[in-house]
C-alpha cells in the first residue's frame, strides 16, 4: 500500500493516513477475487485500486487480472471530472432536450474532448475537425450541434435528436418557449403556497433558496415569461402548471402527487 505515491509521501512526511484509506482499495480488490475477473476496466484515477486486485489474486490461486483504464471525462464545467455530486454531469437517462442542452453548454475547447471520448470518431478525424473550426471552415456552433445530435441519438433516437435540436433553436435562437421544449418537474405545493425562491431551488434551477433569492433580486427569474423581482412572491398550487425560467434554463412545473 505504501508504494502508492500519495501514501508514501504522507507517511514520510509524518502526515496521518486513515485506516479506511487502506481498506477501501483492498475491499475493491477483493471484488476481483470474488468475481474471478479476467479483465477489470476503470478510469485512470482507479489505476492503483485495480492493481491491488492484480496483487492479491495470485494469493487466492487466480491468474492476475488484466487492467485497462480509460481517460477521465471532464464534466460540463470543463474542470472537474464528470460527477453527479458536482452537478456537472449529463445523465444517460435524461430527456433528449435536457441532454442536448447540456452538450450545447460545454466550451468549444471541451467539445473536441467529447468528440474523442464519446463518439467513434478517430483521433485524426477529431483533429481535422478542430482545424476546420479554427480556420472558420466549420462554425463551432454547428460542430457542437452535430455532437449533441450524435449523443442524443446514441441514448434515444435520430428522431429525438432532431426534435431536441429544433427545440433548442426555438428556445435560444428564436426566443420561443413551448411546453414541448421543456423538461417537466413535478412538485407538491403545500396549502398556502410556496415561496418563489424555494420553488426555484426545488425545481433544480438553483442550488439553494438563498442563491435563488439572489437570482430573483438580479432580475434573472421569470414566471410564465414575466420577470419577477419580488423576493416575497409566493406561488399557489392553482397556478400550476407554469413555466419557470432562470437565466437560460427553463422548466415546466406541474403538480406532483
Amino acid at each position: 500500500m505504501l508504494e502508492r505515491r500519495d501514501f508514501k509521501q504522507r507517511f514520510e512526511g509524518g502526515k496521518p493516513i486513515a485506516v479506511h484509506e487502506f481498506l477501501y482499495p483492498l475491499a475493491q480488490a477483493y471484488d476481483s477475487v470474488f468475481l474471478r475477473a479476467d479483465v477489470e476496466l476503470g478510469g485512470t484515477d482507479q489505476l492503483f485500486n485495480l492493481n491491488v486486485g492484480r496483487d492479491i489474486m495470485p494469493g487466492y490461486g487466480l491468474e492476475a487480472q488484466v487492467v485497462m483504464t480509460t481517460p477521465l471525462l471532464e464534466g460540463t464545467d470543463g474542470v472537474e471530472k464528470m460527477s453527479k455530486s458536482l452537478g456537472n454531469y449529463i445523465g444517460v437517462t435524461e430527456a433528449p432536450a435536457e441532454m442536448f442542452g447540456k452538450v450545447m453548454s460545454i466550451s468549444d475547447e471541451l467539445m473536441f474532448r467529447y468528440y474523442l471520448l464519446l463518439t467513434d470518431e478517430s483521433a485524426d478525424a477529431v483533429e481535422r475537425l478542430r482545424t476546420a473550426v479554427t480556420s472558420g471552415a466549420v462554425h463551432p456552433k454547428q460542430a457542437k450541434i452535430d455532437l449533441a445530435k450524435r449523443i442524443v441519438t446514441d441514448f434515444h433516437s435520430i428522431a429525438d435528436a432532431a426534435r431536441a435540436a429544433e427545440q433548442f433553436e426555438a428556445r435560444f435562437s428564436r426566443g420561443e418557449l413551448t411546453a414541448e421544449s421543456l423538461v417537466e418537474v413535478a412538485l407538491v405545493i403545500p396549502d398556502g403556497g410556496i415561496g418563489l425562491a424555494k420553488l426555484v431551488a426545488e425545481a433544480g434551477l438553483a442550488v439553494s433558496s438563498s442563491e435563488a433569492m439572489r437570482k430573483i433580486q438580479q432580475g434573472g427569474v421569470r414566471v410564465d415569461r414575466e420577470r419577477v423581482t419580488d423576493t416575497k412572491r409566493r406561488i399557489q398550487s392553482a397556478q400550476l402548471p407554469l413555466t419557470l425560467e432562470v437565466g437560460r434554463k427553463a422548466v415546466r412545473v406541474v403538480a406532483g402527487v
